[in-house]
């Protein structure tokens, strides 16, 4: 790879010293004259009609301001991909703590008061919690308009009449054939629970009607154009009469996708003529925000004695609660996963998304892949130690590689897997020898980005030739917006130093879909480097006027633009710039929009297409652990973490990326469970709800593998989901391989090993 100034440089964030020296604003922080605070009533039942609100008693409460229901947005439903929730419940509950209405008042103390004034009547309704039982005939409908949403052909095919509202399919070969060659056939079913996201920051924002009547939000949100949208349909508004402003982000990985609160405030400020702040309490956040998916997966694979896979069966139910909140994408992408990264011949894949009611499930880091990965590279080593195979060696004998065939139909490039594979077990030392009770496991990984999310920028150079970068990409802590940043120094010729990157706003930067599937490096970068072309274009045909040459013959490099050969004969940025505007009547403007346009819809019948997705990630985990016998605690010594991210613009901050992720999908192995009782979360709070500190993480070594890839700014992928991936599979397997015992239930919890270890050893006293 060619030599470059900035990019692939290990750059210290951008935004650093000023979110170290709080000198940025968070939503929870975010303040307006004359604002009032905001509260929302939440349903006590999982499932039930509303009879009758009265909300007289609260809007008599001195410091009320104003209190909302349903009949407030008699029409508007929002969602990802298909428009299934109302911003306040209408006719019926869904699950418990959905919103029903909502109150706006002088503090927040008057505003709690007030929501235990409104009397809400209710009948309830049978509800169903197990997805299995969701999709049984005769079970209760959740959504009787199931059939009448607007929905995205591409992503979504909901079984009107049911609570199935979204199933996805592969078939690919014959499965039945594969079966029949195969000389060993495996079947085994895994479940995964749901995920809390954690982030530091609860969900927060702050909206304010104008007397024109547009409304204006301030947010913390990882997408401001996707919140405008959702926003503007659940109020039944057209998306232009909604401003959406993003606020520093103290934490996202997808819970702060869509939009939450932004509809509520606007409710309320419309209602009251003043700016409303709502901001969810740890406990809302738990019960009435949203979960990684839940999952119940079956997978049945047929192999050769030698370890070559010639069938695969999947069939995956995920739990998407009450509303879809991006079900519908999960549920697609996750049976895109189910293959892994192997070349099967024959694949047969039936996902579905059910609704129940629970809270939904929604966009979580990794969109499914945890998920899917968990059961298929556990069942691959499972497969492994029953043929005696080293399953380093079965992954490698069937890995995807360059000009492979995916179960989409899909030829295959850039694919990094095997470098990382081998990467990843050396790391731990794969072929060492092992102490009593320990183990050393590995997992492949794969992630595709999703499809047809445009990205759009604007570069602008101003008169003292600084440089303005202009995104609706949000930097929620990734370090986007010093990647980005990068991008476009690089290709502007101009130090990091001199590019200033703008506060995402719908009203002033363009048009992006989010912080979302690993896409801000590859999309928005893409679109950058447009912008900055365009600009660089402008810049070297004024700079020929000015130096009488060629465009042809100019070089613009260290904020100069200079004759070749003629070092002498130059001009600063800044001087091209200032004769732009005085000159020509107007900036250097440069506008760059990047969609991936070659990707072509999957057949809904058969789930084929020649290029499902832009581009696909690849990497691989790999753990030593110790298990103690007498206690069942498991104890993760090392972790690996490979990943082909074609170049890495940034280094440092990729590495971060990777040890965060991996660390995200440690606690998904071995502590974290949203636990539920009819419909009820009862551990909604972090004392009750283990999450990892620095005192459980272990030593990550986070590797780079740079395989060749074109599509990308100078040939970068992104790879901000995939640490997360394998993980859990990977502490499994190290898991087997220490004591000999397999859990195909996550959490890996002490408990679970404790109760397996005495079963082997009750098993193998009853077999002597």
């Amino acid at each position: 790879m060619s030599e470059l100034s900035v990019v692939g440089k290990a750059l210290v964030r951008t935004d650093g010293l000023r979110k170290a020296t709080a000198q940025v604003t968070y939503g929870v922080d975010f303040k307006l004259p004359g604002m009032l605070y905001g509260k929302l009533l939440r349903s006590p039942y999982p499932h039930a009609r509303i009879i009758s609100i009265d909300t007289s008693q609260a809007e008599a409460l001195p410091g009320v301001k104003a209190v909302v229901t349903g009949k407030d947005s008699p029409e508007g439903l929002f969602g990802s991909r298909i428009n299934d929730q109302p911003p306040l419940a209408r006719e019926k509950v869904r699950y418990i703590g959905e919103p029903v209405a909502a109150v706006a008042a002088v503090n927040e103390a008057t505003a709690e008061k007030a929501l235990g004034l409104i009397r809400v009547e209710y009948e309830e309704i049978t509800p169903v919690f197990d997805p299995k039982e969701a999709m049984r005939p005769g079970a209760p409908i959740i959504h009787a308009d199931l059939g009448k949403y607007q929905a995205s052909p591409i992503f979504c095919h909901p079984v009107p009449g049911t609570n199935i509202m979204n199933y996805m399919k592969i078939r690919h070969g014959n499965v039945e054939m594969g079966f029949a060659q195969a000389d060993f056939i495996f079947e085994d079913t895994f479940t995964t629970p749901a995920q809390h996201h954690c982030c530091l920051e609860p969900h927060a924002a702050v909206g304010q009607v104008g007397l024109d009547g547009k409304a204006t939000v301030w947010t913390s949100t990882q997408g401001p154009y996707k919140v405008r949208t959702e926003s503007a349909s659940a109020l039944s508004m057209p998306p232009s009469r909604v401003r959406v402003i993003a606020t520093q982000v103290g934490g996202g990985f997808g819970a702060k996708g869509r939009a939450k609160l932004e509809p509520h405030c606007v409710l309320l400020s419309r209602k009251s003529g003043r700016p409303v702040k709502i901001v969810l309490t740890r406990h809302e956040v738990f019960t009435a925000t949203s979960t990684r998916h839940p999952s119940v997966i079956r997978i049945k694979t047929g192999v050769k004695s030698d370890g070559t896979i010639l069938a695969r069966e999947v069939e995956v139910i995920l739990d998407t609660g009450a509303y879809s909140e991006s079900g519908e994408i999960v549920c697609w992408e996750i049976g895109q996963g189910a293959a892994g990264p192997y070349q099967i011949p024959n694949v047969k894949v039936d996902a579905y998304a059910v609704y129940t009611n629970k809270v939904p499930a929604g966009p979580m880091r990794g969109f499914g892949w945890p998920q899917i990965m968990w059961a298929s590279e556990s069942q691959i080593d499972i497969i492994a130690h029953k043929l005696g195979l080293d399953p380093l060696e079965v992954r490698l004998r069937n890995a995807l590689e360059e000009g492979s065939v995916s179960a989409t139909g899909e030829v295959m490039h850039s694919v990094g897997l095997k470098e990382c594979l081998r990467e990843a077990a050396a790391a731990i030392g794969w072929d060492d020898q092992r102490p009593p009770n320990r183990g050393r496991g590995i997992a492949c990984l794969t992630k595709m980005s999703v499809p047809f999310l445009p990205s759009s920028a604007f570069v602008k150079i101003n008169e003292d030739g600084r440089v303005g970068l202009l995104t609706s990409a949000v930097d929620i802590g990734q370090g986007s917006d010093t990647v980005l940043a990068q991008i476009c120094a690089e290709d502007l010729g101009v130090g990091l130093s001199d590019i200033e990157v703008a506060v995402p706003d719908t009203d002033t930067t363009p048009p992006d879909m989010g912080v979302i599937a690993s896409r801000i490096t590859f999309h928005v970068g893409n679109a950058v480097r447009l912008a900055a072309a365009d600009a660089r274009q402008q810049v070297l045909a004024l700079a020929a006027d000015m130096l009488e040459a060629s465009p042809e013959d100019l070089l613009l490099a260290d904020g100069k633009v200079f004759v070749r050969g003629s070092p002498d004969r130059a001009l600063s940025l800044a001087q091209v710039s200032t004769a732009a505007f005085f000159q020509k009547g107007g900036p250097i403007l440069g506008r760059g929009s990047f969609l991936d346009e070659d990707v072509v819809p999957t057949d809904p019948d058969t789930g084929q297409s020649p290029k499902p997705c832009p581009y696909w990630k690849y990497g691989a985990t790999a753990v030593e652990v110790e298990v103690d016998p007498e206690t069942g605690v498991i104890k993760v010594l090392k972790l690996a973490s490979a990943h082909d991210c074609g170049r890495a613009i940034n280094p440092l901050l990729l590495n971060g990326q990777i040890e965060g992720g991996a660390l995200t999908g440690l606690a998904y192995a071995l502590w974290e469970e949203v636990v539920f009782d009819g419909g009820r979360i009862t551990n909604p709070s972090f004392m009750e709800y283990r999450i990892p500190s620095t005192v459980e993480a272990p030593n990550i070594s986070p590797i780079i593998v740079e395989a060749e890839h074109h599509a990308g700014p100078f040939g970068a992928k992104g790879a901000g989901e995939a640490s997360t991936i394998g993980v859990a599979a990977a502490v499994g397997n190290a898991l087997f391989d220490a004591v000999k015992v397999r859990i195909k239930d996550l959490p890996l919890t002490w408990e679970k090993v404790l109760a397996a270890l005495e079963k082997k050893a009750d098993d193998d006293r009853k077999e002597a």
